[in-house]
């Protein structure tokens, strides 16, 4: 069953049980969009690193789950899980 999810500059997403958490991180330029893959979190410390796509690019996999990518805009994402 396909989720769909909206996410605006900062917001975090859990992908599923045992899988990383995302964050879309904007726009860098007109043509790429990017996301931030948060690895691991213990109280106040983790480490993530930035994931750049073009913005025609309509399927992401982050740690072997699929994203289909709806639509993009400088201030907000719009996928489906």
């Amino acid at each position: 069953m396909d989720k769909s999810v909206v996410l605006s500059v900062g917001d975090i997403f859990h992908l599923r049980f045992g899988k990383d958490r995302i964050i879309y991180a904007g726009m860098p330029s007109e043509k790429v969009f990017s996301f931030a893959q948060m690895k691991w979190e213990f109280l106040y410390r983790g480490y993530c690193w930035n994931l750049y796509f073009p913005v025609g690019q309509t399927t992401v996999r982050i740690d072997g789950v699929n994203l289909m990518i709806e639509e993009v805009t400088p201030e907000e994402v719009r996928l489906r899980v």
